[in-house]
């Protein structure tokens, strides 16, 4: 079972790993004292994922910026060459217009106020505001830059994070009944865009019920969605 972690608690395996010299990597929910003590920021369950990535789940709306998160964000101004991006966290990002795939002076990217962006954070510090990137770390667009069409909705940071686990059978079980695209912010916004508004929004309903569902349910779930549309 998950250990139970309250804020000010100390994580001992993450303390022995790094007094043996081996890297840590520290997730949502915990932060690094000095170079051996890790201490839990935020109460709820500690995971741990081989060889050396802790975190903490908690059932949470509010989005804390964290470095190297995908995030889905709302352009809301224009400021020079910058553009103000709402992440849904205590102030909003920054995104140069030279954070795109092969954009220059000459090539500017097509975004506009109101437009919705798949980015990552870079930096993501208490004491500067947040800074995105429509890059990998391979500068290649990929998956990132401008949502066109399609639906978003807010959920909790836990189901975000839930949905992308690779134990969750959720994607799996929904591609089987139809097929849609969808982007996952861990700042609790999902993209999904299906060939119709029906399919649309029972994948959507479909994202929303798992939270509390078992892994069977969710299978159960699944196969319902795909009766209903097709029969």
């Amino acid at each position: 079972m998950p250990e139970v972690v309250m804020p000010g608690d100390r994580i001992q395996a993450a303390e022995v790993l790094a007094a043996a010299g081996k890297k840590v990597i520290l997730g949502p929910g915990l932060r690094r004292v000095d170079d051996k003590q890790v201490m839990a920021c935020k109460s709820g369950t500690l995971h741990f994922k081989e060889p050396n990535t802790f975190w903490v789940d908690s059932y949470q709306r509010r989005y804390i910026p964290a470095r190297s998160e995908l995030v889905i964000g709302v352009v809301t101004a224009k400021v020079g060459d910058l553009f103000r991006v709402d992440i849904g966290a205590p102030e909003q990002a920054s995104l140069s217009y030279l954070a795109f795939e092969q954009a220059s002076k000459k090539n500017r990217p097509d975004v506009n106020l109101g437009d919705l962006l798949y980015a990552r954070l870079v930096v993501a510090n208490k004491d500067f505001e947040p800074e995105l990137v429509c890059v990998n770390s391979s500068g290649k667009k990929g998956k990132l830059g401008v949502l066109n069409e399609g639906f978003v909705f807010n959920c909790s940071l836990n189901l975000a994070r839930l949905i992308l686990r690779e134990d969750c059978p959720l994607l799996n079980a929904l591609t089987k009944e139809m097929p849609f695209e969808i982007a996952v912010g861990m700042n609790g916004r999902i993209w999904i865009k299906a060939k119709s508004i029906k399919e649309t929004i029972a994948v959507g309903n479909a994202i929303l019920a798992t939270e509390f569902s078992s892994k069977e349910q969710i299978a159960k779930l699944c196969q319902n969605i795909g009766n209903i549309l097709y029969t």
